[in-house]
């Protein structure tokens, strides 16, 4: 729990955030008198508020209505509350149909309003007591958005702000969006020729590049021999399945407004997949299982479809299409805590191979109102080993409480990156549905059929998403061993053309990602060039290289390491290349 003292500066700053959104408005009815207003509440950083206007504003207009917003904060004239009926609150915002609607949606008889200086707006508050005493702020951005967030209303335009309580709190967070736009996976995965996509054919489907595509396949590579030497099983599962399928399982009842429409096969409704589990299931179901095979652990990189709305969806971390690195353990009642412990265990492993060490973790738990699946003994169980695994792990965690599906309790891990933002990857939960819905069993000690529990698991979350967050943590420089290029042979001449390729065919024959430079170009070009490649060696020859049988080592960095033989430049590579996080 936050302290007062903290709880009444959040306090304040949400006080001052709301305050700067009617601020705006007013600035922005100034410039626009024929505005219609929407909605401006104060948000995580800032501040937002919703306009329809007669003309697309541009990143020019924002300041000038800053300079209409301080001239108002100067005026300093205090927020002044009132209420009033909701026939009255009718004839003042006759002519701002989306009032209408916000007051058409307000239960009690009084209406909230908030007036600063000539401006009223349809408000309950709560605000500062001037505009004076509102805090640094910048307006940042402007974007489209659905009014109420529905494709079936009219878009307006969004402009977004940012406020802190201190000059120096707002130029720290100005600074991190800077840094966080020279991250932009979308921005790098143009400039590194990693990945694209293609709007007019489709958007939201992710074209990998030779150059994204062997960094996945590196990260898949990993993934695949860790999870065999950690008692997984890799399966193949099919893309589509039939309409049967999907009503047993129950996404028909519950997931169908995230499904793509059915495809005619033989006269049989036919979805693609929007997750893999039950076909999963359909594999052990395929024969008959004793107690002593369990646990069970499928694993798969499956690919799944699943329809998002065209305003959510954001590069490579909101897709329609994408790769799970999904896994399912179906094991007895007293094994559970082991598999726990192990899917945990697992996690913490495999992230921090990739260089991630801080996550924040939420346990969430069953709603006490809703229907559920399972026996409460089930829920408690499940709960209280999530829990207590969590906690031996000693990892930092929130509990959610009513926050799991009916299906199960769980946790969810999100990763913390460079910037200190976080991502949702790994996930564990526990499924007291599926197993009930399709009739899986195993033959106990008793020679008696018994339901298996049924745990869902993924450490990645998506090869997309995560492989966005790879780029934005390493700022598209990635470590050595994942590096799509780990050196690039820079001959000085034409003449040193064929040293360059004998060595880099040394190289690759070591294990080693290579390419050899051979534009007519000058060198420094193509050593700037390389850099802006994010390359880890730049190995520059010429004739005293050759001479000597080796090469000029600069690292992206900037150091220049001088000339060392080749075979110690393979050496240092490979030794680099094999350390992982």
């Amino acid at each position: 729990m936050p302290e007062p003292s903290e709880m009444a500066a959040q306090d304040r700053l949400h006080r001052m955030r709301h305050s700067a959104a009617h601020i705006m408005a007013e600035a922005v009815m100034e410039m626009f008198p024929q505005a219609k207003l929407g909605i401006g509440p104060p948000i995580d950083t800032g501040f937002y508020y919703d306009f329809e206007l007669p003309r697309p504003l541009s990143t020019e207009d924002l300041p000038v209505i800053e300079e209409k917003m301080r001239a108002r904060i100067g005026s300093d004239v205090p927020f002044e509350p009132s209420q009033i009926s909701k026939e009255d609150a009718r004839k003042l915002f006759h002519d701002q149909p989306y009032k209408l609607e916000l007051i058409d949606g307000i239960e009690d008889e009084a209406v909230g309003l908030y007036r600063q200086g000539e401006f009223l707006d349809l408000c309950q508050g709560p605000h500062v007591q001037r505009t004076g005493q509102v805090a640094p702020f910048k307006l940042m951005s402007v974007a489209g958005a659905y009014w109420r967030g529905s494709e079936r209303n009219p878009m307006l335009q969004r402009i977004y702000g940012a406020l802190f309580e201190t000059q120096e709190e707002l130029d720290a967070h100005l600074q991190q969006i800077e840094e966080a736009l020279r991250r932009d996976h979308r921005r790098l995965g143009r400039e590194l020729d990693l990945f694209s996509f293609h709007e007019e054919f489709g958007p939201g489907l992710v074209y990998w590049h030779p150059r994204g595509g062997r960094v996945r396949t590196l990260i898949e590579d990993f993934w695949r021999r860790e999870h065999y030497r950690a008692g997984y099983e890799l399966v193949y599962t099919p893309h589509i399945g039939k309409s049967t399928l999907w009503e047993t399982s129950g996404h028909l009842d519950f997931y169908t407004e995230n499904m793509y429409s059915p495809m005619d096969i033989d006269g049989q409704d036919y979805y693609v997949r929007p997750m893999n589990c039950p076909f999963h299931i359909q594999i052990y179901k395929s024969d008959l299982h004793s107690y002593r095979e369990l646990p069970i652990r499928l694993a798969e990189l499956g690919t799944v479809y699943r329809y998002e709305r065209s305003g959510v969806l954001h590069g490579l971390m909101r897709v329609r299409g994408f790769t799970q690195d999904d896994a399912h353990i179906l094991c007895r009642p007293d094994q559970v805590r082991a598999e726990i412990q192990g899917c945990v265990d697992f996690m913490l492993f495999f992230l921090g191979a990739f260089g991630f060490q801080d996550f924040h973790v939420y346990l969430s738990t069953r709603d006490e109102s809703g229907k559920y699946a399972g026996s409460l003994e089930d829920w408690q169980m499940a709960t209280e080993v999530l829990r207590d695994v969590i906690q031996e792990r000693k990892l930092t965690y929130d509990v959610d409480e009513g926050g799991a599906v009916f299906y199960g309790p769980k946790i969810d891990v999100k990763m913390i990156d460079a910037l200190g933002r976080e991502w949702q990857c790994t996930t564990i939960q526990f499924d007291f549905n599926l197993p009930e819905r399709f009739d899986v069993t195993y033959i106990g000690e008793d020679g008696r059929e018994h339901r298996p529990y049924m745990v869902h698991r993924a450490l990645l979350g998506s090869m997309e998403r995560f492989f966005g967050v790879l780029i934005e943590h390493y700022a598209g420089a990635f470590p050595m061993w994942l590096a799509p290029v780990q050196g690039v042979l820079i001959p000085i001449a034409d003449r040193h053309v064929p040293y360059a390729q004998q060595v880099a065919a040394d190289m690759r024959s070591a294990g080693l990602r290579v390419d050899v430079d051979e534009r007519n170009e000058r060198m420094q070009a193509k050593i700037r060039d390389a850099q802006l490649q994010k390359v880890p060696y730049m190995l520059v020859v010429g004739d005293r290289e050759q001479e000597a049988g080796a090469a000029a080592v600069r690292l992206r960095s900037g150091e220049d390491l001088k000339a060392m033989p080749v075979a110690e430049i393979i050496e240092r590579m490979l030794r680099e290349a094999g350390e992982k996080a």
